[in-house]
């Protein structure tokens, strides 16, 4: 799964706060970074890589998520992403990358990996 301009650790925090708490409203900044984010698989590189492990609650909700529940969230994290810079800084259709997400979750779960982000 192929997207720009996504921050993915705040992107995969806000996954993992919409399953345990489930609400179209977006949260709170200050509830949201104080949330678990993410654990890098290795140190942020001075290239700008970063590889994330996507919590296994979360991979395992994104199989489970139903069509609705992917939309409601795609429109929660639209409304954060506009609210915080004023625009959309990325040119990808949000409810497309949880799909895809989705899907690679299910195909993880499927073989007894995990789900990983990559980003650069």
């Amino acid at each position: 799964m192929t997207c720009r301009f996504i921050e993915p650790d705040s992107a995969i925090a806000e996954w993992d706060m919409y399953f345990e708490e489930p609400s179209a409203e977006a949260p709170p900044v200050d509830r949201l970074l104080g949330w678990a984010w993410p654990d890098w698989v290795t140190a942020p590189l001075n290239d700008g890589v970063e590889v994330f492990a996507l919590p296994q609650r979360l991979t395992g909700a994104l199989t489970n998520a139903s069509s609705d529940g992917l939309e409601e969230l795609a429109g929660r994290w639209t409304t954060r992403v506009r609210s915080e810079d004023g625009h959309d800084l990325t040119d990808d259709d949000l409810l497309a990358v949880l799909q895809g997400v989705a899907r690679l979750a299910a195909s993880a779960v499927n073989t007894g990996g995990g789900l990983y982000s990559w980003s650069s």
